[in-house]
């Protein structure tokens, strides 16, 4: 069964639900790495994807964010030029109940009301004002990590902003 549009899932309506130990079946979440570039440098600029609202934001949007900004920041500056951080992680197990489709769905699947439901992914719960992804780099790449972060917002189901939080006087307007 295809995914639900995200819309289904990213307000905060109810209490967290992490209890994995309780759920059989929690599928892994697809963010593969969490920091990439060169974690053993200090850059001097580090510049932050700010959320503008409190959000779910689910594993695979952070996935597809993480490739789309990953990758312009390696190819603008090279494999050891950059350190890029996603500063979430999804916790929130994501339910949904199952509903028959198709001719004469609607005399069958009228169902329980208020069923718990199947896991079915995980999502990251963001407040208003939180990091999302941090990108360190030297000076001179301040605009492509701009970029990338640009990018990076694409791919979310909220708006951010683009803050530089370390090296704003080293930056060259």
């Amino acid at each position: 069964m295809a995914l639900r549009p995200a819309r289904c899932y990213r307000t905060i309506e109810r209490r967290s639900y992490t209890r994995k130990e309780y759920v059989r079946a929690v599928p892994q979440p697809k963010v593969v790495h969490y920091v990439m570039g060169n974690p053993s440098t200090e850059f001097p600029v580090e510049v932050q994807l700010i959320s503008k609202s409190d959000i779910l934001i689910r594993h695979n949007a952070l996935e597809s964010s993480r490739i789309a900004g990953n990758k312009y920041i390696l190819s603008e500056c090279g494999r050891t030029g950059y350190l890029f951080n996603i500063r979430v992680y999804p916790h929130e197990i994501l339910r949904e109940n199952k509903m028959a489709a198709g001719a004469g769905a609607d005399r069958i699947s009228d169902g329980m009301r208020l069923s718990f439901g199947k896991a079915v992914g995980t999502a990251a719960k963001v407040k208003k004002g939180q990091e999302i992804i941090t990108i360190g780099v030297n000076p001179e790449k301040f605009y492509a990590a701009k970029e990338a972060l640009r990018r990076c917002s694409m791919k979310l189901p909220t708006a951010c902003k683009i803050v530089v939080t370390k090296g704003k006087e080293l930056i060259k307007d």
